[in-house]
């Protein structure tokens, strides 16, 4: 794949969530109806997957539908619940094969139950696979994940599990979805807008957050490989300053 800047095999990012934002837009351009932007997208899905995995990545968080995407049209929403239960099933044995084990963050309670079904068995099938993780946000809401957690906090402060000085950073972690994951280190968001959406807002407090104008159904290896390769020409400081960086 080749990119404005070698990339480094020491320095792939951990975790790298990705907002997939453009298939609809895609599809207006074409003159298509949306859910056929999201058909496309669907191959963007299973490229960046095998890409991730290939590079190194050890968590591919992906943004398939957040809590405010239920306002949708009915039958838009309804054709994407179709064509992620259609993907699950036609990825695992692929999944088995990569050794890549999917896992999911949101309140999946509210997706359909046939597809609930097929989404709770492929994490069951791929649970012991170790290669990469791929972690589907689906159902997901950043505000909706904290309000969750707080109320968690507040029930094992009222029962005396725990007292107000116990909570934490780590405390909160551990009460999130992502609990047991690394946070994202990049951040990327297709489609040319320049917003978080309600996305992992507690865990990318410190991630680097790449914007491109490539919509998501033409994100394939070439874009995704000069997004990592941007990653890595940039300075974490993490609040330090760069000579302190420098000096270790």
């Amino acid at each position: 794949m080749p990119v404005s800047q070698p990339i480094e095999p020491l320095r792939i990012p951990r975790h790298v969530a990705i907002i997939m934002d453009g298939n609809g837009r895609w599809a207006k351009q074409r003159s298509k109806p949306r859910l056929y932007g999201h058909k496309v997208g669907v191959d963007s899905v299973q490229t960046i997957v095998e890409s991730a995995s290939e590079l190194g990545v050890e968590v591919l968080t992906l943004y398939a539908f957040s809590t405010e995407n239920w306002k949708r049209p009915a039958d838009e929403v309804g054709g994407l619940m179709g064509l992620l239960k259609t993907y699950l099933q036609r990825e695992l044995s692929r999944m088995l094969k990569n050794r890549i084990r999917l896992t999911c963050i949101g309140d999946i309670e509210k997706l359909p139950k046939d597809v609930r079904d097929v989404l709770q068995k492929t994490i069951t099938d791929t649970a012991e696979n170790d290669k990469l993780t791929l972690n589907l946000a689906l159902s997901y809401g950043g505000r909706a994940e904290l309000i969750r957690a707080i109320r968690t906090i507040a029930t094992e402060v009222s029962a005396g599990d725990i007292n107000t000085d116990d909570i934490d950073e780590n405390l909160i972690d551990n009460h999130l979805y992502t609990a047991g994951l690394p946070e994202p280190d990049l951040l990327i968001r297709t489609g040319g807008e320049a917003r978080l959406s309600n996305f992992l807002l507690w865990q990318a407090s410190y991630a680097e957050i790449y914007f491109t104008d490539v919509m998501w159904p033409e994100f394939r290896e070439q874009a995704f490989a000069d997004a990592i390769a941007e990653y890595q020409g940039r300075e974490r400081r993490f609040g330090r300053t760069s000579a302190q960086i420098k000096s270790g």
